[in-house]
């Protein structure tokens, strides 16, 4: 019988300190109703602590997901980092993951496809169960955005915080949950919207590169919001033709929170009023791979088994894709 890769667990972690759209309001040209008109972001976390990283967010993610499963460190087989700001070039982050947690049994990895990781390493993580040959993987999107952002630069400042969101997958005989199937999309020429400048083989770092601020994210704001609407939205309703469903069999959107109108104009396209969708850009803004595992954070005691859930993300370079989940499990009250 086929193993039926389902999440199991879900754990989340967001740094305490909070940049509000009135803080950003002294730091760069923009106003609260600029931002919240534009994006619907009202306040993002920052981690500012010293000598803390994306491992250390993500650390505190799957503790809380190992906790609620009663595994010890030991149990985990695979570890997966989806991440666009890990800690060092190398070694992988996963690997840092793996040992702050004391996850000795673990072999790890990163994946770099900006907003879309999560979901690569999702689908990447069900095919090894599915194969039988680990028990349990571990899913995790991670990024301190901070790291990489001009404060100064208003097209890119408003946008991002810092989080981290995990998920456990485990297998299943039972057919009717887990996660049933993706749509994945890539296409390299949408690098020149966004990206960053320089720090790879393309272009070392150099005391220039430094000076002229090329270490920061770069984003070109209406082509990726072009590409975005259409990319979130047409492979989201691709993958319901495909299963041969509708937006009234689908319980819940789970969208990558870069942009209010973005999440909009896919629920749309799916057929799905507002009351289906999760959102919390509002709290957190773009968290990057961490966005769609962070929703399920904030939504999981709303989750039903049963549950039909469509995770959609789109991110740099140009990534994007879709995701058909049934829940496996009720939510914890």
């Amino acid at each position: 019988m086929q193993n039926r890769a389902i999440i199991t667990a879900v754990g989340g972690y967001v740094p305490e300190t909070k940049l509000t759209n009135f803080d950003l309001e002294k730091m760069v040209d923009t106003n609260d109703e600029w931002i919240r008109s534009r994006t619907g972001i009202q306040e993002r976390r920052i981690l500012r602590e010293p000598g803390k990283a994306s491992s250390d967010m993500a650390v505190k993610a799957v503790e809380e997901l190992m906790v609620k499963r009663n595994l010890s460190p030991l149990d985990i087989d695979c570890l997966i980092c989806a991440t666009v700001t890990p800690d060092m070039v190398f070694p992988a982050t996963a690997n840092i993951i793996c040992d702050k947690l004391g996850a000795k049994n673990a072999w790890g990895y990163d994946l770099s496809a900006a907003c879309s990781g999560f979901l690569f390493a999702l689908s990447t993580a069900a095919m090894f169960i599915e194969s039988g040959r680990y028990k349990k993987v571990v899913v995790v999107g991670v990024d301190k955005m901070s790291a990489i952002i001009d404060y100064t630069d208003r097209a890119t400042c408003i946008i991002f915080g810092d989080g981290a969101g995990a998920v456990l997958l485990e297998s299943s005989d039972d057919a009717t949950v887990g996660i049933k199937d993706s749509i994945l999309r890539s296409d390299g020429s949408g690098r020149d919207y966004l990206h960053m400048k320089a720090g790879g083989s393309l272009k070392p770092a150099t005391l220039e590169t430094v000076m002229n601020k090329e270490h920061f994210a770069f984003q070109d704001g209406q082509p990726v919001f072009k590409f975005a609407v259409k990319g979130m939205a047409d492979v989201s309703a691709e993958l319901l033709e495909r299963n041969g469903l509708t937006g009234e069999d689908i319980q819940w959107l789970v969208p990558h929170q870069a942009n209010l109108r973005i999440i909009d104009a896919t629920a749309n396209r799916m057929g799905l009023p507002k009351e289906k969708v999760m959102i919390n850009i509002q709290k957190y803004g773009n968290t990057t791979a961490a966005t769609i595992p962070l929703c399920l954070w904030d939504w999981e005691k709303q989750l039903k088994k049963g549950d039909n859930l469509v995770f959609a993300a789109f991110g740099g370079g140009f990534t994007w894709g879709a995701t058909l989940v049934t829940w496996a499990y009720d939510g914890e009250k």
